[in-house]
């Protein structure tokens, strides 16, 4: 469990798109490392919103998760200067298994820094 950042670290986690941080790792990020409420995708205080269900709180396709983490992808490429911690997103509320995120991931720039093992 992260527990601290270290200046130029980014916690990542999975949110949804209403921003509705309650639970799991999205209720972590706004307790701990000041995501706002209210912002379910892209940077948000120390961390970094990457949606895995809707508005409504229903899980999103793979497809439609995989188009966000490639957002998320180009905004690490952007700020090189940060070092950004990625969570299971989507193997938590979203129901999705740690082989099938594992599946979706493109390739990981040096910044990024998976926080499990498979």
């Amino acid at each position: 469990m992260i527990t601290q950042l270290k200046p130029n670290q980014i916690f990542v986690f999975g949110s949804n798109l209403a921003g509705r941080h309650g639970k799991g790792s999205a209720l972590y990020a706004r307790q701990h490392f000041g995501a706002r409420y209210g912002i379910g995708i892209g940077p948000t205080g120390r961390c970094y919103a990457i949606p895995t269900k809707d508005q409504y709180l229903r899980t999103l396709p793979l497809d439609i998760i995989k188009q966000y983490i490639i957002q998320f992808i180009e905004y690490t490429k952007q700020h090189p200067e940060l070092e950004f911690l990625l969570t299971p997103i989507g193997t938590g509320l979203a129901g999705y298994t740690v082989e099938q995120l594992e599946n979706i991931l493109p390739e990981l720039p040096k910044n990024v820094i998976k926080t499990w093992s498979f």
